[in-house]
């Protein structure tokens, strides 16, 4: 049964699903199952220590969901405190950044609850960072990531956390203030983002070649430069350089690319085409 989308509205606690039965599927048992076979396909990296970040794509789970797997698969039998996502706005533009005001996200698989508590401690941390519902109504870059998570960890808080204006100094101060309030919490960071978009497979496996060797040698500036002058491309590029600062300030040294891909791979089409990438930080 199709969920139809419904936006969060100014009075209302709960952020109803937006894009459920059109990026996945509305109904929870054919959702566990999709996400479960994804998941199955993968033979994770023999990582013992903590994970505390990954970088996982947001289109349709039939275009971007193989490569979140080689994430989310990462993360079964882990346990965090809370789970923070950082995403691009793709349907309003806002200054700074927002976080969710009210309770919970929903999915067909239940409720993530809102941690209040992370909320308010990034408020008062970051002055860039206004408790809002602009960014969240009809987003789907946090969303498309609950499921997996409430597949592969069960239970957890979320802090949904949404950038307007993607300049260099909201990424930084964001990056900056995440680290400084989960400093000494056991919480993972996700940047949601996919990379160039609507280029030819070519051209795009140049352009997302730039931010792939960014991300493997884990260096912030350099991805942050190369989006300011065009190298490459991503509509989640300063969420990604949020959680990548975020990350190197909390001593996290090391990053690895577990999977890329373009849309072309999955359609056949190459002439307009949409990349993604999925990575993780661990010590």
């Amino acid at each position: 049964m199709r969920m139809e989308p419904r936006p969060v509205l100014e009075a209302e606690r709960i952020r109803r699903c937006a894009v459920c039965g059109m990026f996945y599927p509305g109904n929870a048992t054919i959702l566990r199952k999709e996400i479960s076979g994804l998941l199955e396909r993968i033979r994770p990296l023999p990582i013992t220590g903590p994970i505390p970040g990954l970088i996982a794509p947001h289109a349709g789970f039939m275009y971007s969901g193989p490569t979140a797997a080689h994430g989310y698969a990462l993360l079964r039998r882990r346990e965090y405190a809370a789970v923070v996502i950082v995403s691009p706005s793709h349907r309003e533009y806002f200054d700074g950044v927002s976080v969710f005001p009210g309770d919970a996200y929903e999915t067909p698989l239940g409720m993530v609850n809102v941690s209040e508590s992370l909320r308010k401690q990034l408020l008062k941390a970051c002055p860039v960072v206004r408790a809002t519902n602009q960014g969240h109504g009809d987003e789907h870059a946090i969303e498309v990531q609950l499921p997996f998570l409430q597949e592969t960890l069960g239970d957890f808080v979320v802090l949904p956390v949404v950038i307007g204006d993607q300049r260099r100094e909201n990424c930084f101060q964001l990056g900056k203030a995440l680290a400084e309030i989960i400093s000494d919490k056991n919480v993972l960071l996700i940047a949601s983002t996919d990379l160039s978009h609507y280029h030819s497979s070519a051209i795009a496996d140049i352009l997302d070649t730039v931010m792939i060797d960014d991300v493997q040698s884990f260096d912030h500036e350099r991805l942050m430069n190369d989006l300011e002058s065009g190298r490459t491309e991503a509509c989640g590029g300063g969420p990604t350089v949020a959680v990548m600062v975020a990350l190197h300030t909390l001593g996290i040294r090391r990053m690895e690319v577990l999977h890329h891909c373009n849309s072309g791979d999955i359609t056949g089409d190459t002439d307009r085409v949409v990349g993604y990438l999925s990575a993780v930080a661990h010590a």
